[in-house]
């Protein structure tokens, strides 16, 4: 499992020629980074204050959750790939293979629906630590945003692959939905790493 592997073990298994881990497990595995990375900069900002104290509480929290999609996420999509690999020989054979794709797919799609919740919810958290952050930690605050934003765009990419293959007209929009909100947490998230940028330079504009 991703969430109990090192980092050199799960990177070598990303470049191998097996399906899983994939997209969606890397962007867990950012978000995971993210949380990790506010939890540092709260650290540096407290102060010893309660509400920041509070805030690294929360965002800690998210690092198991995110690692925790990062695992169902390869497991998701090592079952919808297995199935992919039915025989087609008959007719049954060409139905039940279908069945089974569809069936791998709805479940394939419910870890990045779980990203785009844990990145609108980390964006959030991101932005109410930075009007408090010490000014030292806003390139890492920066670095989270960034994070947020490329696994959000992970999330649609990924959303938007698997409705592409879906039969259920109801699931395909659902789907299709979640992706765009995933698109406006990757915009929102870009914007605050600019504004971080922004104050990093001493542009006040």
């Amino acid at each position: 499992m991703i969430s109990q592997e090192r980092i050199a073990g799960y990177l070598d298994r990303l470049a191998s020629g097996q399906p899983t881990p994939g997209g969606g497990a890397t962007a867990a595995v950012q978000l995971a980074q993210a949380a990790a990375l506010l939890s540092m900069a709260a650290n540096f900002s407290s102060g010893g204050s309660e509400p920041a104290e509070r805030f690294g509480s929360a965002v800690r929290q998210l690092i198991p959750q995110a690692l925790a999609v990062a695992d169902a996420d390869e497991h998701a999509f090592g079952e919808a790939a297995s199935a992919y690999e039915l025989p087609a020989d008959t007719a049954e054979d060409k139905a039940h293979r279908s069945n089974e794709v569809q069936s791998g797919l709805r479940k394939a799609a419910a870890p990045p629906l779980r990203l785009v919740e844990l990145a609108a919810e980390l964006l959030d958290l991101a932005r109410g630590l930075e009007p408090e952050a010490n000014p030292n930690v806003l390139s890492d605050i920066a670095a989270a945003a960034e994070s947020i934003r490329s696994a959000a765009g992970t999330a649609a990419a990924t959303l938007e692959t698997n409705a592409a293959h879906l039969a259920d007209d109801a699931a395909v929009q659902g789907l299709q939905d979640a992706a765009a909100t995933a698109d406006d947490v990757a915009a929102a998230s870009g914007a605050l790493a600019d504004l971080l940028r922004r104050r990093i330079r001493g542009d006040n504009s």
